[in-house]
């Protein structure tokens, strides 16, 4: 009689932890935003993809790069959807050189810009695949 008492309450007990461990989470709803971390790969490859869109549709004659991520958020849906508010600021790079990593940041008034730019991005890690579905920016 005691063992057959044991299996449910064991269960009942992992289930009571399992439910506490997510309190201390806090509530998460499938398909809902969640903060993501900068550091996290496939928000550095969503920012990467983004600012390297954004320089594309810039006629702009100097390259921009990521000054700070303001905030990152993130969605699973079919595949993933970051939500990136960026700094942009204008590096002293031409759009004919190719390295940007380490391109300089402009410090003359007349040449300095910053924007600050709201990005989602839809990317598939499966499948390598990264579309840019909202962008907006204004000067800051």
């Amino acid at each position: 009689m005691a063992s057959s008492l044991h299996t449910p309450l064991l269960l009942l007990a992992i289930l009571a932890v399992a439910s506490a461990a997510n309190l201390k989470q806090g509530p998460r709803l499938l398909g809902g935003l969640q903060d993501a971390k900068v550091d996290e790969e496939g928000v550095k490859q969503a920012l990467d993809f983004a600012i390297s869109e954004y320089n594309k549709g810039s006629n702009d004659a100097y390259h921009s790069r990521a000054l700070e991520v303001v905030r990152a958020r993130k969605q699973i849906v079919a595949g993933i959807n970051y939500y990136l508010d960026v700094v942009v600021g204008r590096t002293t790079c031409t759009k004919s050189q190719p390295n940007l990593t380490d391109c300089p940041f402009h410090d003359q008034p007349h040449l300095m810009r910053k924007t600050l730019c709201t990005f989602q991005i839809f990317s598939v890690p499966w499948q390598g695949t990264h579309t840019l579905t909202k962008s907006s920016c204004k000067n800051v």
